[in-house]
C-alpha cells in the first residue's frame, strides 16, 4: 500500500512547463505493472517545452500500462522511453527544424512488490529518505564546465537516441520516495528537503509546503514535487497466499455425458497422478476443445497450484500458430481448469520413432518452427525451459506446436513477492542446460541447447550428445558424441552447428536462433575447417584404438622386464 502527493506550480515564471503525474492501477494491473509516478521538465531553451514534459508524462504512463504482464519493469520502461524519444526528436525535427524543440528531462519511480525501479534523464532527482537520512538516488545529466557554468547534458528528445539511467532498490514500510524538479532541488538542501517532505501526514500538504519552501529560498524557476510513502509492504502469508490460489475448488474426476460449467465431456484423454484431460464440447459455441483439471491428490500443495495457474496465465499470453492455444473462458468458472484447443496429431517423440532416417529438408523445416513457438515466448521475456520432443506436437498437416507452459519462467512475474518457492529446477534431464544446474536462471540460450538437444535425437534416432544431465559438472568434462556416427549422411558443418547450439558454455552458444538456423541450412566454413577429435566422431574406435595401444604398451614393459 503507498500514500501519495504531488503539487507543481509556475512560480516567479509567466507558464509551468513542469509536469508531473501519479498512477495507481486497478485489479491485476497494480500486482504486475506496480505504482508509476513520473515527474517532467520542459527543456527551457526548447520551442514546446511545455508539450514535451505533458508527452512525456501522460505517454510514458499510457505507454508503460499496455507493455506486456510477462516483461520485467526494466524492458517494459525503456522501451517505451525509446520509443518517447524517438518520437519527440521527430517531431521537433518536423516541426521546429530544432534538435531541442520538444525536449525535457524525467524521473520515474515505479514501485512494484517489494521493489522500487528508477530510471532518469537529465536532472529531475529521486530521493530516498528512510531513518532520518535523506539520499539522491539519481546523478544529474549535466556537463560542468566550471564553478560557474554547467549544461544539461542529457534529455528527452534531445537527441536520436538516449539512454535512461536504471537503478533498483528493495523498499521497507514507512520509506518515503521525494521527485523534485531542479527549480525545487537547486534552492533547497538535502536536510530542508527531507524536514519539509516530513513536515505533514497529508502528502498533498507536504508537497506544497516544499515548493513554498524553495520559493521562501529564492528559487526562480518552476517548481515540482512528488512525494510517495510506502504504508505495508505486499507480503501475503502462507495463509492469505494460499487462500487466494484455492478460491476455487477442485473439480472430482468427470466421467463421459458430465457437464462442467458449459462445457460437456466427451471422453477422457489421459490421466495421470497429476492432471486429468478430457475431450469437451462448448455448448454454447458447440467447438470440440480439451479441458485440464489438477489431480485432487494436490489439493493442499501451493506450489501445484501456482503452477497450474500460470500454465494458463502464460498460454492466454501468446497467439502463435506454433504454440498451443488455451482458449479464454468466458463463462462463470466454478471450479479449477483450463481450456485448451483440440489438436488431432502425435508428439514428436512418437514421429521420432516412426522417422528413424528422416529427411534433413524436414528436419529443417521442423526446426523452423519450433524457432518461430520460441520466439513468441522470447519476445515477452519467456523462457520455455521444458523443450523436448514430448512437448513438441506434430498435427495432421505436418505443423508444430510447442506444448506444456508448466516450466516457463516469465521475467516479469519473478519481480512479483509470492511466500510460494519453486526449489527444483526446471526443465527434463538430458535437456537442461547446464548452467540451470548452476543456479542460473533460464534465457533464451537455455531453450537454444534443448533445442540442439531435441534436433540431435531426431538425427540419431534417440541419442543424446553428452551422457545424462542431472547435476553441475565443469565444461571440460562435457564430451560431444558427433551426431554423424549414428547418422553417417549429417554433413559437418550440420554436425559443427548442432555442436555449437548444445555448448556447455551459453557463451560459446548461438547469440540469435536465425544464426543457427543458417548454419544449418548452408555451410559454415568454420566448421568445415574444424577436423573433431576421434572422441567426438566416433569414441567406440577411440576406446578401441586406446585399449589396443595401452595392451601393446604393456606387453613391451613385459618383454622388458625378462630381459
Amino acid at each position: 500500500m503507498v500514500d501519495a502527493g504531488q503539487c507543481t506550480q509556475a512560480g516567479i515564471k509567466a507558464q509551468n512547463e513542469d509536469c508531473c503525474g501519479i498512477h495507481f492501477p486497478k485489479g491485476s494491473a497494480l500486482n504486475h505493472k506496480g505504482i508509476v509516478a513520473v515527474m517532467a521538465d520542459g527543456v527551457g531553451n526548447s520551442e514546446a517545452g511545455r508539450e514535451a514534459s505533458e508527452h512525456c508524462v501522460q505517454s510514458f504512463i499510457a505507454d508503460y500500462m499496455s507493455t506486456p504482464d510477462s516483461w520485467t519493469v526494466k524492458t517494459s520502461a525503456q522501451r517505451v522511453l525509446h520509443s518517447l524519444n524517438a518520437w519527440l526528436y521527430s517531431q521537433g525535427q518536423y516541426r521546429f527544424h530544432s534538435d531541442v524543440a520538444l525536449a525535457s528531462t524525467v524521473a520515474i519511480l515505479i514501485i512494484k512488490s517489494t521493489t522500487a525501479y528508477l530510471l532518469h534523464v537529465g536532472d529531475s532527482r529521486i530521493y530516498h529518505i528512510r531513518d532520518g537520512d535523506i539520499k539522491a538516488l539519481t546523478k544529474d545529466h549535466r556537463l560542468i564546465v566550471d564553478q560557474h557554468k554547467n549544461y544539461l547534458a542529457r534529455a528527452m528528445g534531445a537527441e536520436h537516441d538516449v539512454r535512461a539511467e536504471y537503478g533498483e532498490i528493495a523498499i521497507q514500510k514507512d520509506d518515503l520516495f521525494l521527485l523534485s524538479t531542479d527549480g525545487v532541488h537547486e534552492f533547497l538542501s538535502d536536510i530542508q528537503l527531507m524536514q519539509a517532505a516530513q513536515s505533514s501526514q497529508n502528502l498533498e500538504e507536504a508537497a506544497q509546503y516544499v515548493l513554498s519552501q524553495a520559493l521562501q529560498a529564492g528559487s526562480n524557476d518552476n517548481l515540482s514535487c512528488q512525494i510517495l510513502r510506502i504504508e505495508q509492504l505486499p507480503n501475503q502469508s502462507d495463509q492469505e497466499f494460499y487462500r487466494n490460489l484455492t478460491s476455487l475448488p477442485f473439480p472430482p474426476p468427470l466421467s463421459i455425458g458430465q457437464t462442467l460449467d458449459d462445457y460437456k465431456i466427451l471422453k477422457e484423454l489421459h490421466s495421470s497422478a497429476t492432471i486429468q484431460v478430457y475431450l469437451a464440447k462448448d455448448n454454447i459455441s458447440e467447438e470440440v476443445l480439451v479441458l485440464k483439471t489438477p489431480s485432487i491428490h494436490f489439493e493442499d500443495d501451493p506450489a501445484y497450484i501456482d503452477r497450474f495457474v500460470r500454465e494458463e496465465w502464460v498460454g492466454r499470453r501468446i497467439n502463435n500458430p506454433h504454440v498451443f492455444k488455451i482458449k479464454s473462458i468466458e463463462g462463470k468458472r466454478t471450479a479449477l481448469y483450463y481450456a485448451t484447443e483440440y489438436l488431432e496429431g502425435q508428439s514428436l517423440a512418437q514421429w521420432i520413432l516412426d522417422h528413424p532416417k528422416p529427411d534433413l529438408s524436414v528436419i529443417r523445416d521442423i526446426v523452423q518452427q519450433i524457432v518461430k513457438g520460441l520466439r513468441a515466448f522470447h519476445r515477452r521475456e519467456m523462457v520455455h525451459q521444458d523443450i523436448k520432443p514430448e512437448n513438441i506436437m506434430v498435427d495432421q498437416h505436418d505443423r508444430i506446436k510447442i506444448i506444456d507452459f508448466g516450466c516457463v519462467h516469465v521475467s516479469g512475474l519473478q519481480e512479483i513477492y509470492t511466500p510460494v518457492e519453486h526449489i527444483h529446477i526446471q526443465g527434463t534431464a538430458n535437456y537442461i542446460a547446464p548452467e540451470l544446474f548452476s543456479g542460473y536462471e533460464g534465457t533464451p540460450k537455455s531453450d537454444m541447447f534443448s533445442l540442439g538437444v531435441t534436433l540431435y535425437e531426431m538425427l540419431s534416432n534417440g541419442h543424446f550428445p553428452y551422457p545424462s544431465l542431472e547435476e553441475a559438472k565443469p565444461h571440460k568434462q562435457y564430451h560431444y558424441t558427433s551426431v554423424s556416427q549414428y547418422h553417417p549422411d549429417i554433413p559437418a558443418w550440420m554436425d559443427g552447428a548442432i555442436q555449437r547450439s548444445v555448448h556447455p558454455d551459453p557463451e560459446k552458444r548461438y547469440d540469435s536462433f536465425s544464426e543457427f538456423l543458417q548454419d544449418l541450412s548452408k555451410p559454415n566454413a568454420s566448421f568445415m575447417k574444424q577436423k573433431q577429435p576421434l572422441i567426438s566422431r566416433n569414441p567406440i574406435v577411440f576406446w578401441q584404438c586406446l585399449t589396443l595401444l595401452l595392451l601393446i604398451t604393456n606387453i613391451i614393459t613385459l618383454f622388458l622386464l625378462k630381459i
